[in-house]
């Protein structure tokens, strides 16, 4: 079974973090790539600025901005792809965001989405 996580990147990166992906479009703040200890940066799959800014991590607007970004991932299919062939070679993958809140960003969207597409690839479930 996949395992499919969400972490800050400035949280201590652990052994458990299987293959570590940022999926910010923007390079975080304060954080050296020596310490984001990434193994790719797969900025193509973040939200477009238009939505992110407009979401503007505002909870009262993340309904709006979840279904504007499940939308912009439906006509993403190379980044989607590369993401799930991810999660089929690495068994664990590791989201990596800077945003604060950890229920109200596109971390938590896109690991929904994720699973849902990699169950429906017949890939099984992801815990």
């Amino acid at each position: 079974m996949a395992k499919l996580q969400v972490k800050r990147i400035y949280d201590t990166p652990t052994d458990k973090d299987g293959f570590r992906v940022l999926i910010d479009r923007l390079w975080p703040r304060g954080v050296s790539r020596e310490r984001a200890d990434i193994d790719l940066w797969l900025k193509d799959i973040a939200p477009s600025t238009q939505a992110r800014t407009e979401f503007g991590h505002r909870p009262e607007k993340f309904a709006e901005f979840t279904a504007r970004y499940r939308a912009e991932l439906d006509h993403n299919a190379e980044a989607v792809a590369t993401a799930l062939q991810l999660l089929r070679e690495h068994g664990t993958v590791t989201l990596l965001i800077a945003a604060r809140d950890p229920e109200c960003n596109h971390g938590i969207v896109l690991r929904e989405y994720l699973a849902e597409a990699f169950e429906r690839a017949g890939n099984g479930k992801i815990s």
